[in-house]
């Protein structure tokens, strides 16, 4: 078995979840370490959080704004957030975002007030 993975973000079908849709990478049952989502978000996205997750989001397209425990914060190509368990969060606005959950994404992480 190879020490690496190499996949094309834009080439994985997407899914639907909170944020809008998102492709998402190296979402095998063997990998616990982190994973890569490639996020269209086309509206508003619903509040949520995660209880274990630790999340890294790079903005690639689009402007908006990034609500975290209830404020908000403006978004422009090429900004970076670190979103520590429990922060409630939502992305607004039209946006392409590269999202690199860690550990690896959990659907059962997902909370929503």
């Amino acid at each position: 078995m190879a020490n690496y993975i190499i996949t094309q973000l834009d080439e994985i079908e997407p899914v639907r979840c909170p944020c809008g849709f998102a492709s998402r990478a190296f979402a095998a049952s063997d990998n616990s370490v982190a994973t890569m989502h490639l996020v269209d978000i086309q509206q508003d996205s619903r509040t949520h959080y995660h209880k274990r997750i630790t999340e890294l989001y790079l903005v690639l397209e689009g402007e908006g704004q990034i609500e975290l425990d209830g404020q908000l914060f403006p978004l422009k190509p090429m900004t970076a957030i670190f979103i520590k368990p429990g922060c409630r969060h939502r992305a607004i606005g039209k946006l392409k975002l590269i999202n690199v959950p860690i550990p690896a994404f959990d659907e059962t992480d997902e909370w929503f007030d």
